[in-house]
């Protein structure tokens, strides 16, 4: 279908899109400590990921993101889908990738520092606020688990909801 058939309008709601990955490397995690000079996350964990690029598809920016912030390749899968309600416009919307990545040396990020980190050890982290939630719902994923969905929003008194359609 041509763009002039897709109905966009400027009043309706729109969504960044953004990738998010998450490596394993057995019972390890490979997370970003963001930069003290970061703006946002600093001193802050995280996946690795970013922006999707225009003419990107979803798969091909978390390839290009992970091999930018870590230089490591590996196969990826989607593992979920976040909308993240900004109660604005636009609101984000987050494609959580993972996989398996059993070797390979890490490259020096501009975003901050890698680091390979035990699953039992997250919990104690300073982290962004969705990260254990995302940790341990990817733990609980079987193979062959459909991607989850869900809406990430703030409430009143400042508190991350994360509603689960799955």
């Amino acid at each position: 279908m041509p763009a002039s058939d897709q109905g966009v309008s400027r009043d309706r709601y729109m969504l960044i899109p953004r990738v998010l990955i998450f490596l394993t490397r057995g019972t390890l995690v490979l997370l970003l400590k963001g930069a003290a000079t970061k703006r946002l996350w600093a001193n802050k964990y995280n996946g690795v990921g970013g922006h999707v690029e225009p003419g990107e598809d979803i798969l091909s920016a978390a390839q290009r993101e992970l091999c930018e912030e870590t230089g490591l390749t590996a196969d990826l899968r989607l593992c979920g889908t976040v909308v993240v309600d900004t109660s604005e416009n636009p609101g984000i919307g987050i494609y959580v990738f993972t996989g398996e990545c059993p070797e390979g040396e890490l490259a020096a990020s501009a975003e901050g520092t890698l680091e390979w980190v035990s699953f039992t050890d997250t919990p104690k982290l300073p982290a962004v606020a969705d990260l254990l939630v995302f940790l341990d719902r990817i733990q609980k994923m079987e193979a062959g688990s459909p991607p989850f969905s869900a809406r990430s929003f703030y409430d009143r008194d400042g508190k991350l909801i994360m509603k689960f359609a799955n």
